[in-house]
């Protein structure tokens, strides 16, 4: 049975898995409060599960930083919620246990940010958007984001990815490096789990 860590985020232990959920209702723009729950929830993996899920709602992974924030005049909050996602992103990329992303739908910003830091990322084939869009909304690519760009992305798309604000369908998402694998919607959450089961059952660590 799933539990709250916090309005948007839930975690439950499914076959040795642990399942993070976000669902906000809305677009999972994430704030403070979000971030710290899926940093909850890794925690909690790390003793009770042998890997980690992240999956978004239906249509929509994550939709980046909370805009009210990050545009919001204050230096000071727009820092701190910065360095709240930067945190988060290493921490999924230097998880000890095996970590899957479930793209459930549109990822970006920080959504596709989040993506690249999974060791296996599988999304839903559909109209949806994938990309580090910072530029386009006049925002600078984080410096983190950069370097997980450097190691994930191909390197034929990283400048158009990282700072030309190239957003891409599944697919391409896909051949740029975002994604390693599409299925449809229904099918998603079953492969990206067995995916994690997997991990977490074939790997002496």
């Amino acid at each position: 049975m799933s539990e709250s860590l916090s309005p948007a985020v839930t975690f439950e232990i499914v076959d040795a898995v642990a399942v993070i959920r976000i669902d906000d209702g809305k677009a999972n723009a994430l704030g403070h409060e979000a971030i710290a729950a899926i940093g909850v929830g890794l925690d909690r993996a790390a003793d009770e599960a042998g890997g980690v899920l992240l999956v978004g709602r239906e249509g929509k992974f994550c939709a980046g930083f909370d805009l009210a924030t990050m545009t919001g005049g204050d230096i000071d909050a727009t820092r701190a919620l910065l360095g709240a996602g930067a945190e988060l992103a290493l921490r999924l990329y230097l998880h000890p246990q095996p970590v899957v992303m479930a793209a459930t739908g549109h990822a970006l910003a920080l959504g596709a940010i989040l993506l690249m830091a999974g060791d296996v990322r599988i999304g839903a084939d559909g109209p949806y958007k994938i990309g580090t869009n910072e530029v386009a909304i006049g925002l600078p690519v984080p410096r983190f984001a950069c370097a997980l760009a450097q190691d994930r992305l191909s390197r034929r798309h990283l400048q158009l990815a990282s700072q030309f604000a190239t957003v891409y369908d599944p697919t391409g998402a896909m051949a740029a490096g975002y994604l390693d694998q599409v299925v449809p919607l229904g099918e998603l959450e079953a492969t990206a789990l067995a995916a994690a089961q997997a991990a977490a059952t074939g790997l002496k660590r």
